[in-house]
């Protein structure tokens, strides 16, 4: 990742205050310099971004409440779900001999063959998109959500579609210890839930360590698994 000085000068202080901040491949640099629009866009949504305890202990709460509130955001300022797909066009250039020269020497010509793989690209979907910028949020998904995500941030990057990627998702530890806290979950509608065998449901239970957190992010961003994209983490 890149070094905390590099942050302090390009993420407002207000924001490294309210969230844990990562940038890998100069990605804060590249978002606040070259596309500060964006950049001033994605700010003001995570200022605002605030979700309750009651959002948190609700079922389904991670799959429609939590998105909405960037959907609201982001969605009126044009960031929109996007795919890509593409085929490859690979062209062969081969110099083949046809005969032998008076001289003896080799006589040759360039021959050139075009090789198509259909659908190289097929299907990679970020769920925001403005100019060249990515964004994404996971709450609370299986973990290989991650390289979904790091995969298709990559395929855009390498296609020229986009320059940077952004991802939020769930804190660390300090979260996790404040969510096993909230004691028992609640249904849709707002009501106490209970396991199959009657015994009260914990929140905790649902936010386990296999699902999208920040310690399950960071290790694949290490390992590169964003390949040439630079990546920014909240």
């Amino acid at each position: 990742g890149d070094p905390q000085w590099l942050l302090d000068a390009k993420i407002p202080f207000d924001l490294l205050e309210k969230y844990e901040v990562y940038s890998y491949r100069s990605a804060a640099t590249i978002l606040a310099e070259s596309h500060p629009q964006e950049f001033a866009e994605l700010c003001d949504a995570l200022r605002a971004f605030v979700i309750t305890t009651t959002m948190i202990r609700t079922a389904g709460g991670n799959e429609s409440d939590i998105p909405k509130l960037l959907s609201a955001a982001l969605r009126p300022k044009g960031w929109q779900e996007t795919i890509i797909r593409g085929d490859l066009l690979v062209e062969k250039i081969s110099r083949v001999q046809i005969g032998v020269e008076r001289n003896g020497k080799p006589r040759t010509e360039q021959r050139r063959e075009v090789i198509r793989r259909s659908k190289y690209l097929d299907g990679h979907k970020v769920d925001y998109v403005k100019g060249r910028v990515a964004f994404d949020l996971e709450w609370n998904s299986k973990d290989q959500t991650f390289d979904r995500d790091l995969y298709a941030f990559s395929a855009f990057a390498q296609t020229g579609v986009i320059d940077v990627g952004v991802l939020v998702t769930r804190g660390g530890s300090e979260m996790t210890e404040f969510i096993r806290g909230l004691g028992q979950s609640l249904t849709k509608k707002g009501e106490p839930e209970f396991t199959r065998t009657g015994s009260p449901r914990m929140v905790g239970a649902k936010y386990g360590a296999s699902t999208t957190w920040m310690g399950k992010l960071l290790y694949r961003l290490n390992a590169g698994r964003n390949g040439a994209c630079p990546v920014l983490v909240f």
